[in-house]
């Protein structure tokens, strides 16, 4: 267990346009991904955990009862993934995390273990933001020191966590992921992630 966890934020508003039905409800292993990812987040370890909806909201928030999760309705997902950042940090701050962990639920593969990972790293290198790496990506799940937190809070429109991480350039502690080259944003990927396809 972290001595310091960082709080957790798992993004969840988007509306599926490319998948076309909602992703976040989609079957994998016995649950839906967004269960899958909500489980995942609390096995890692961090605290505060915060799930950001939007273009679905109850049914969304239904999938994490009685995890200690605390859901919270971004009403402006429309405009982007920034404002879900925005969202689910101005949550987790009251709490004073030292560092948080940014998290989707289209990445099936992510780990307890590489979240714990990612969290222990940047609290061993006081780095101001650690990623997972695959392919030729820099980018979620990944963690962000309290000094970004300002940065996060200006994020704007589409621009997500990947656009901040972008511009440390190589100030970016990487953590290796491979099978994050897998995410789920199609039908055709969905099939690949059950056929067991990385």
């Amino acid at each position: 267990m972290l001595p310091t966890p960082p709080a957790l934020i798992l993004l969840a508003a988007g509306a599926s346009a490319r998948m076309g039905q909602p992703k976040q409800l989609l079957a994998y292993r016995g649950r839906t991904l967004l269960r899958h990812a909500a489980e995942t987040a609390v096995a890692s370890g961090c605290a505060p955990i915060v799930l950001v909806t939007g273009a679905l909201n109850q049914a969304l928030a239904a999938q994490v009862a009685g995890l200690p999760i605390q859901a919270v309705h971004n009403v402006e997902w429309e405009t982007g993934m920034a404002s879900s950042i925005r969202t689910g940090l101005a949550a987790v701050l009251p709490a004073q995390p030292r560092a948080v962990l940014i998290m989707l639920t289209d990445q099936p593969h992510v780990t307890p273990e590489l979240l714990r990972q990612l969290a222990q790293r940047q609290q061993d290198t006081q780095t101001p933001i650690v990623a997972a790496a695959y392919g030729d990506t820099l980018g979620v799940p990944a963690v962000f020191a309290k000094s970004v937190f300002p940065e996060l809070l200006r994020l704007q429109g589409q621009a997500g966590a990947g656009r901040l991480i972008a511009g440390y350039g190589s100030a970016v502690e990487r953590v290796d992921f491979p099978a994050g080259l897998l995410d789920v944003d199609t039908p055709e990927q969905y099939a690949a992630l059950l056929d067991g396809a990385v």
